[in-house]
């Protein structure tokens, strides 16, 4: 009578044993990467919280320190003498414009300032009016002053076309201011920028500013 004697199975790829021994390894893995893809992701997460940061530091400071272009507006043009024939031979342009520096922090740095008067696109006069100086943030400066005699070129052909055109009813002038200007922030300067005022300007049959024009802003540009 023969016994039957069980010899033990070895494991093979399809019993539970094996199951549980890979999914031992493949979890571990598994938790493994997901820490290390945590990690990742929070280093990349505190990275781009401090980009958007910065960002938003440089975007504040570039709003408020901004440089505004100075802003200048023209109160008075004359010519007393508009009503005489030959007022060329004594003739004077009076005028009187603001220059207003509007930023909150940033000064600025003006050259000599020139001024010059155009009709009908023709220069009529002008001069340097103010030496070099420096301007406040939130400061306006006065640029008033009058041209005549050397500062003049008014001749009689250019005299009687005023005349002409003052005899319509108006009569229409530019004055320009330009100038090379820095911008100060703090201790640091910025390069020079060369800037131009144009202020279109009529005066009436009495030689005076018109009332639409009184206080008009101009136009300001750099070159």
């Amino acid at each position: 009578m023969h016994t039957r004697t069980d010899l033990p199975t070895q494991a093979t790829p399809g019993n539970n044993s094996f199951k549980r021994h890979h999914s031992a390894r493949y979890y571990a893995h598994r938790v493994k990467e997901s820490l290390t893809t945590r990690v990742s992701k929070l280093i990349c997460a505190i990275f781009l919280a401090l980009l958007f940061l910065t960002g938003l530091i440089f975007f504040i400071l570039f709003l408020s320190l901004r440089p505004h272009r100075p802003r200048f507006h023209i109160h008075d043009f004359s010519i007393p003498a508009s009503a005489q024939p030959t007022g060329f031979e004594n003739a004077q342009i009076n005028y009187n414009v603001d220059a207003r520096n509007a930023n909150q922090a940033i000064g600025i740095y003006y050259d000599t300032l020139e001024v010059t008067v155009k009709f009908e696109g023709q220069n009529v006069g002008g001069s340097s009016i103010l030496f070099p100086f420096y301007q406040e943030p939130k400061n306006t400066t006065v640029l008033a002053g009058t041209l005549s005699g050397a500062t003049l070129t008014v001749t009689n052909q250019s005299w009687q076309k005023f005349l002409d055109a003052r005899s319509r009813g108006s009569v229409a002038f530019e004055l320009d201011v330009t100038s090379s200007i820095r911008f100060k922030v703090s201790s640091w300067t910025s390069k020079r920028h060369r800037m131009h005022a144009n202020c279109p300007v009529q005066v009436g049959s009495d030689g005076l500013i018109l009332a639409s024009d009184k206080d008009k802003r101009c136009s300001v540009y750099f070159s």
